[in-house]
């Protein structure tokens, strides 16, 4: 790590600070060039100290980045991961309130839901599908904390950025019909995303690192050497296999995943 603990923590307070007043922070990387990866995470954790001290709990995992589309439409190559907060998560079939939310945009993912722990390493893609539970559709929604593209520059935020902002999440709708991971074949598992009823995107599970279940795998090893693991009953998001999808108020979403059932909602 590059940054002091202060400077962590301040970090950290800024991010809560815009995501209460919803007003978006300038690059984390163009005020500190030497910012890492590490940094990235540090802060996270910071702010979810903030977060845990208000009351909130942690209710799983989103890993992000991990389908090339999102790789693309983001400039970053490595999967990022952070914490679901119990306050993001909305009810599918319901208006979502807009004013929770900087720039909005929809994301089209599977959910794991664990029913035994997972903590590596050396963990693989069969240790998730023994120990998941459920794989149900989930929509993602992310949002930008700290600003998608400099307000003056124009340049796209970094991965330290994207990191340290909750990895960009914001909110998670659970729908659909729930299935057992080896009763349906997630590769060839997916959906077709509808914004105001026309088809804005579709997708397969395959295009998340070739099986979803290699993303939850990911993420048990890279959160081992902090001496985490992924706990029985957690959710963990995969990733999205779509690109993202920008929202504004009044939008309404229908996200259809076929034999797997449907998400809907709509911004207000």
């Amino acid at each position: 790590m590059n940054l002091s603990p202060e400077t962590h923590a301040a970090l950290a307070r800024q991010l809560y600070d815009a995501r209460k007043a919803r007003t978006p922070l300038r690059h984390f990387s163009r005020q500190h060039p030497g910012m890492s990866i590490d940094d990235g995470y540090a802060i996270q954790r910071e702010w979810v100290k903030l977060e845990l001290a208000d009351g909130r709990t942690i209710r799983g995992r989103k890993i992000g980045l991990t389908s090339r589309a999102m790789q693309l439409s983001s400039q970053i190559t490595e999967p990022d991961f952070a914490p679901l907060m119990d306050d993001m998560f909305f009810d599918n079939g319901t208006d979502i309130p807009i004013s929770r939310f900087i720039a909005p945009r929809v994301e089209v993912e599977f959910a794991f839901i664990l029913g035994k722990p997972l903590r590596g390493p050396g963990v693989t893609l069969f240790d998730v599908l023994d120990a998941a539970e459920w794989v149900t559709p989930a929509v993602e929604i992310i949002d930008a904390r700290i600003e998608q593209f400099d307000r003056e520059t124009k340049q796209m935020r970094k991965v330290f950025d994207t990191i340290s902002d909750f990895a960009a999440n914001a909110g998670i709708v659970l729908g659909g019909r729930p299935v057992r991971p080896q009763d349906v074949d997630l590769r060839w598992a997916g959906a077709m995303l509808f914004k105001n009823g026309v088809i804005e995107e579709t997708g397969l599970g395959a295009a998340v690192l070739n099986h979803p279940a290699n993303g939850i795998a990911w993420l048990a090893n890279k959160i081992a050497p902090w001496g985490e693991q992924l706990n029985a009953g957690d959710v963990v998001l995969a990733g999205s296999f779509t690109r993202p999808t920008p929202a504004v108020a009044g939008d309404t979403f229908h996200v259809d995943y076929g034999p797997l059932g449907a998400i809907s909602f709509r911004f207000a």
